[in-house]
This record gives structure tokens, C-alpha cells and sequence, in this order.
């Protein structure tokens, strides 16, 4: 059967609900009349992605925007450009991060930079006194999983991982569902992503571009010289930068697998497949199935990148009870009876803003978090286990109490990662 819910669980799953749910108007794109008095000073650090945090935190009462970061100049324009007139005080800017540390007036840093960088950002943000909002997955290997939540618990500092469904209402609501017992035990859940993602060629060494600071990029990863199909988004798809589809797509869907099945850590993982579409510089497979055995239950996540399957049309997330199933698939959720007949559904509000407002809520009013770093880093260490499976061509074995991978001397090497020289210090 399922881990028990406690009451404390219980009650945090229904304080979230009823939170969000009085949020379910308030999200239109203009402030409200009565902002809140306080004033929160928020830098965005990496304006791919970090676009839409600024566009986020715009719809929120009493938040500025007080720094624009990228190591790319051109994309620190375009946020300029779009902030222009938008709010009262014009943004400052940096290439470097570390600018923003230095300034009292910030309370918080969100970070959308690739992978590598997001622990050692959060860790340097936190011992700076600031708290963050990190975009999944949080860290690139599960070691610096607990280095983010140790900085964190070291500065009592609110990080927020960037799972935004957690914020959702509906989707709170479905939780609550299965705790209910809406179908019976819950047995298992399956995940599914798929894309269209063309091929990412063969780099050639090329010039850095001018707009570009590829050694502040790299930061604490060890050197590797600079090709013309890297930035800005294939880097993904290189171990030595990136975690592939399961660290790309798989922290969400897994999240809430793990979420709706009510469990924290696997005994046994493994990830079949490869990289079937192309032949190029991808190390990461483009179709994969990585299955998780928690032993009262397991969940899945399948995926192809290269292939919309669009003759399947599976949803992204489906539990599977001893009574039914219920689907997630948008901002809502369908309950479905064992013949496939559709009971209940419900739908609300999705997208970025919730989860940025329970950010900022729990850094001005002290609130609860609804993804804190240490339990969405469970979620992404699903993922990371699913690539040392993958990466070895075998099931890892894993103890939740003591929270290692057992018996095994190579995927214990693939916990962490080699550093620039210097870097271990820091975040260690």
C-alpha cells in the first residue's frame, strides 16, 4: 500500500489549496490597488527562459525588477527593451551575477541560467543573504542537490524550485483527490513527453561572439573550448553541461508522479534507450523509458524528442488506482472509473505567476513554500539516478533511509561531478 499521509502533510497539501484557490482571481496582468507596502527588489539572472520571470513578476503587487543578468548583451537589451516603462525604476545590468550579491537592497535572485549554474548560483545567493527561485532541475548532479539545500538551511534562506504546477490550483486539488481516496489505492503512474527537436549538427571551433562572456558562462564547470552549436539552449544535451531530456522535461512530470504517489525515495531505478534520430554531437538519448520502483508502487517517464508520437496522444501524467485513474494534462486534471468512463474533472489557472506569488509571499510574509528546495530536489535526484542508469546500461539499487546508491563504486562517481579549480571551496 502507499505511505501513510500524516496530518502535518495533509493539512499543508489543504493550506496550499485553499491558498491558491483565493488566488484563482487574482491573476490578471494588473496591479491591484492596494499593493502591498513593502517593497521586494528582485534580480533576474539569465534572460532566456528568465524572460518570462520578469513578465511574471511584473503581475505581482509590490515587486521590481532591480537587475537584468546574462552573460549575453543582446538578450540583456531585450529584457531592457520590454521592461522599459513598465515600472517606476529602471533596471540596472550586469554580465556577472555576483554584481547583484553586492546589493543590499535585493532580497531575492531568480535563476534561469543552464543547469551547471544553478547550485552555484543558489549557494552563493543564499550566503549572501538572498533568497532564490531556481528553475528546475535545481542542480546538475544529485550532490549538489544537498549542497542547495544545506546553503539554504545554513541561511535560512526561501528557495523556491521552479515546478510551477505545484502553485496550481486545480492540480493542488487533484492531490488532494488521491489522498482522498478518489480511486482506491494508488498503484502506479506513467509519464509521457514528447517534441519534434530537430538535429543539433556537428559544432565546429569557432570565434566567441562578441555579445557573448563564454568564460564567465563555463563559471564553475572545467574548460572546454567554445563551438558554434552550443549556446544557447544544446548544451543540453552534453553530460558535461546538461542532463538530457530527463533533467530537462522530466523534473515536472516526475514531480508530480512522485507528489500524487505520496513517496520521497526509489530502491531500484533504470533507463533503456538512445540516441536513435541522428547522428551529431547529442550525448543524451533522445528516446528513453526510465522506470522507478518505490516498492509499494513505481512510476515512469517516457519520452522522445525527436518523434510527437502523434498518433498516440498520451496524456503527460496518468495514476493508476485499485478504482480508476486520474489524468493530469494542462491546468486540470479528469477522473476516470476502471471502464474508462470519465467522473470528474476540474481545471483553473496555470502558467508562471502562482508559483512566483508563493515565492514572494513566503519572502514577505514568511508563508509556506509550495516547492522548497529539499523536497524538489527528490524529485530531481529521480531524475539524475535515471541518467546514471542510462549512462551505465544498468538498474542502480538505491537506499532511501540512508539516501545512497548501494554496492555500486561507478554510479557512486556519477553522485558529483570534476570543478574548476576553486570552485569545490565554495559550495561545499
Amino acid at each position: 500500500m502507499n505511505p501513510p499521509v500524516n496530518r502535518r502533510s495533509f493539512l499543508r497539501c489543504s493550506a496550499q489549496s485553499a491558498a491558491a484557490l483565493a488566488f484563482y482571481g487574482a491573476i490578471p496582468g494588473v496591479r491591484g490597488a492596494n499593493a502591498p507596502s513593502r517593497r521586494i527588489a528582485i534580480g533576474v539572472i539569465g534572460l532566456g527562459r528568465g524572460l518570462d520571470h520578469v513578465k511574471a513578476l511584473q503581475q505581482i503587487p509590490g515587486v521590481e525588477v532591480a537587475w537584468l543578468c546574462d552573460i549575453d548583451l543582446n538578450r540583456i537589451a531585450a529584457a531592457e527593451k520590454w521592461l522599459t516603462g513598465k515600472q517606476e525604476r529602471t533596471a540596472k545590468a550586469a554580465q556577472d551575477f555576483r554584481r547583484i550579491l553586492d546589493d543590499p537592497e535585493v532580497e531575492g535572485v531568480t535563476i534561469a541560467t543552464p543547469n551547471f549554474w544553478h547550485a552555484p548560483a543558489t549557494i552563493l545567493a543564499c550566503d549572501a543573504g538572498k533568497h532564490v527561485y531556481v528553475e528546475k532541475p535545481g542542480s546538475h548532479n544529485a550532490q549538489e542537490g544537498e549542497w542547495m539545500v544545506e546553503a539554504a538551511r545554513r541561511r535560512q534562506r526561501k528557495v523556491q524550485l521552479g515546478t510551477q504546477r505545484r502553485s496550481w490550483p486545480a492540480v493542488i486539488e487533484m492531490i488532494q483527490q488521491l489522498r482522498s481516496g478518489v480511486i482506491g489505492r494508488v498503484l502506479s503512474a506513467r509519464t509521457y513527453y514528447d517534441n519534434a527537436r530537430p538535429s543539433i549538427g556537428r559544432g565546429k571551433p569557432a570565434p566567441v561572439p562578441s555579445n557573448f562572456d563564454y568564460t564567465l558562462w563555463q563559471g564553475p564547470v572545467p574548460e572546454r573550448p567554445y563551438v558554434d552549436n552550443l549556446l544557447h539552449y544544446n548544451w543540453h544535451w552534453r553530460w558535461h553541461w546538461g542532463g538530457g531530456e530527463l533533467a530537462n522535461n522530466g523534473p515536472h512530470a516526475l514531480d508530480l508522479a512522485r507528489w500524487g504517489l505520496g513517496v520521497d525515495y526509489p530502491i531500484r531505478v533504470s533507463c533503456v534507450g538512445g540516441r536513435y534520430h541522428y547522428d551529431d554531437d547529442q550525448e543524451t538519448p533522445d528516446t528513453a523509458i526510465a522506470t522507478y520502483d518505490f516498492g509499494p508502487c513505481g512510476t515512469s517517464f517516457d519520452f522522445s524528442s525527436c518523434n510527437p508520437r502523434a498518433e498516440a496522444k498520451r496524456p503527460w501524467l496518468t495514476f493508476y488506482g485499485e478504482r480508476g485513474s486520474v489524468v493530469q494534462d494542462g491546468p486540470g486534471y479528469k477522473v476516470y472509473d476502471p471502464k474508462g468512463v470519465e467522473i470528474k474533472s476540474a481545471s483553473g489557472p496555470g502558467g508562471d505567476v502562482l508559483h512566483f506569488r508563493n515565492w514572494i509571499d513566503a519572502i514577505r510574509d514568511n508563508t509556506a513554500l509550495n516547492q522548497e528546495i529539499e523536497d524538489g530536489q527528490r524529485s530531481t535526484l529521480l531524475c539524475h539516478l535515471g541518467n546514471i542508469a542510462y549512462r551505465l546500461r544498468r538498474e542502480i539499487h538505491f537506499d532511501p533511509v540512508q539516501r545512497k546508491i548501494v554496492g555500486d563504486s561507478d554510479a557512486r562517481k556519477l553522485w558529483s561531478r570534476e570543478y574548476r579549480p576553486g570552485w569545490k571551496s565554495k559550495l561545499s
